[in-house]
């Protein structure tokens, strides 16, 4: 016998209920009146399987129709021919997923072989011998029709929740009091967490929220490609043991703070089990929530309570957006000098929480330049960084402001507050986007608001210099830029083009070796003040060496180690093609 059959996921139960959500236990079916005379020969360890439906066995190839979560019906005679290899059929039969075999020996099967038991035990199959007067009909009308009623109050249950949640959010409710309606419903501790794993809101027994962030404290991040499809649970394993997914899924760590053992074969059976439901709207994962004590049958109510949940996020999102905006508005008109008297900016400024009032420092953050993304992405990069210099700022000055420009993001911080290179670093931990980093520019100290115009574009041109100059990732202050600073203010980049071929000739080019390497030279000569000796221990040069390289450089520049104003030009050259992007 061969099987081919498909995994399946796991049943949909909470942890140790005992009870499923949907279906019944094969426990509970045993208990049926139309079963009474039924007995469990084999597979004890495997009466808290789920039965969802029922099939029945005509041949013994059964395999292409056995469904996972089945109880499988059978008489003696598809099994006549082949008691030599019923132990083979109980382990292929466990293969598909099968729930448990019932079977009606006697007429055509005298006995259940031992091989057959002693398998049905390894794996925990319940194998059930029917008594010979016990009709298939019956069983399945009786077992079905208990079934479908769970189903029913199921569905009830979860339409009850959904109007009770929806109702909250109509009459404007947020996050948090959805979440304790629900923590009151389901009888059950509850806690909302971001992609990031941040706790939004959470409500419920405090024992039981204490025991529930501990055991998420080993649950990764929800990664926003990897989201589950709506309506998927994920069952948070107990620590020590091996998590248990569908086919597919990418494996994740045990949570911490959950005992006892896990099958293997679907959900853990850990009595602090919990279940995590991902977030989803519009195909975008918001982040998970997380349920401890939630009662069996009201574990597929989860899902509509996670829709609810979305909603609420969504709608937070959009207000959020608005008043995102309107900051940005206000503080554009600030830094352009729009916003009016002080005292109004000041005034305004603090209805959002932001102190413009006392001596501050503008940095401005931009994206630097990396594979190309869609219009979407690229908002959401710009969300992204605005979240990121957000957290990064809050944790050094409360009424520092920050919104997000065309293209970046603007802060301005208190000047005793502003630690430019440990912001950046900050923001960048929390950005975190390998395709991506961004330059950072600071400006001097603006001592009132009216300053604050002068300050943004000292930051912005600090960091556009500071990337041409130092590359990717820069965070330069305005008074580093010295001289790249004037050069910055000449927008002909043609002008500039022409100065340094005029000056340097056919030095300027990167395309001969034996140029680049005479230019680099040069540079070192100019740095040390043509101090010889110098020179030519920093490149390594045999001291007559580089004077045959100076007598070269004179030739095709001119006699610069006399001639002070050509020096000059030669280094504003240099200084010219350090700036990239010129």
């Amino acid at each position: 016998m061969s099987s081919s059959c498909g995994s399946r996921p796991p049943a949909l139960r909470p942890a140790g209920s005992g009870i499923p959500a949907y279906g019944l236990s094969v426990e509970e079916v045993l208990g049926l009146p139309t079963l009474a005379g039924a007995r469990l020969v084999a597979g004890a360890g495997g009466l808290d399987r789920v039965v969802e439906r029922l099939n029945v066995m005509e041949v013994p190839d059964v395999f292409g129709w056995v469904k996972p979560n089945e109880l499988l019906l059978t008489t003696g005679y598809p099994l006549r021919h082949t008691s030599g290899t019923l132990g083979r059929l109980v382990a292929d039969l466990n293969a598909c997923n099968l729930t448990a075999l019932a079977v009606k020996p006697g007429r055509y099967l005298e006995r259940l072989p031992d091989e057959m038991l002693e398998q049905a035990d390894r794996l925990g199959l319940p194998l059930i011998r029917l008594p010979e007067d016990a009709g298939f009909d019956d069983i399945l009308n009786q077992v079905l029709a208990r079934i479908l009623d769970r189903r029913a109050a199921a569905l009830a249950r979860g339409e009850e929740v959904h109007r009770a949640l929806v109702q909250i959010v109509l009459c404007g409710g947020g996050l948090q009091e959805v979440t304790d309606e629900v923590a009151t419903l389901l009888g059950a501790a509850v806690t909302v967490l971001d992609g990031d794993g941040r706790q939004l809101a959470a409500s419920g027994d405090e024992a039981l929220l204490t025991r529930l962030r501990g055991a998420l404290a080993g649950l990764p991040p929800a990664a926003e490609e990897e989201a589950p499809a709506p309506g998927v649970l994920d069952h948070v394993p107990p620590a020590g043991v091996p998590a248990s997914w569908p086919a597919g899924a990418a494996p994740r760590e045990p949570a911490p703070g959950l005992d006892g053992p896990d099958t293997g074969d679907g959900p853990g059976t850990a009595p602090d089990g919990h279940l995590v439901v991902p977030v989803v709207a519009g195909g975008f994962t918001y982040g998970r929530m997380a349920v401890l004590g939630v009662s069996a049958a009201d574990t597929g109510v989860l899902e509509r309570v996670a829709t609810v949940v979305a909603l609420v996020i969504t709608r937070q999102h959009a207000v959020s957006a608005v008043e995102s905006k309107y900051r940005a508005y206000f503080l554009r008109d600030v830094l352009t000098g729009r916003s009016g008297a002080d005292e109004r900016v000041i005034a305004h400024s603090a209805s959002f929480g932001w102190d413009l009032g006392r001596p501050a420092t503008v940095v401005v953050a931009e994206p630097d330049q990396g594979p190309a993304r869609g219009g979407t992405e690229e908002r959401v990069l710009q969300d992204r960084l605005v979240t990121a210099w957000t957290s990064a700022v809050r944790r050094r000055d409360r009424k520092g402001a920050v919104a997000g420009f065309s293209g970046g993001v603007v802060a301005v911080v208190a000047a005793d507050a502003c630690d430019a290179p440990a912001l950046a670093k900050d923001a960048a931990a929390v950005f975190a986007d390998q395709d991506r980093t961004f330059s950072t520019g600071v400006s001097r100290v603006a001592q009132q608001p009216g300053d604050l115009p002068s300050a943004y574009d000292q930051a912005v041109r600090a960091v556009r210099v500071g990337r041409q100059m130092n590359g990717d990732g820069a965070v330069v202050h305005f008074d580093e830029l010295g001289v790249f600073r004037l050069l910055s203010l000449v927008e002909d980049t043609a002008e500039l083009h022409s100065f340094v071929q005029e000056t340097l000739g056919e030095l300027a080019g990167d395309q001969d070796s034996e140029a680049v390497d005479l230019r680099r030279t040069l540079q070192v000569l100019l740095e040390t003040n043509l101090n010889v000796a110098e020179t030519a221990r920093r490149l390594h040069f045999h001291y007559n060496t580089l004077r045959y390289r100076i007598g070269k450089l004179e030739r095709l520049l001119g006699p610069f180690t006399d001639d002070a104003h050509l020096r000059l030009n030669l280094t504003l050259a240099l200084h010219v093609l350090r700036m990239r992007g010129i």
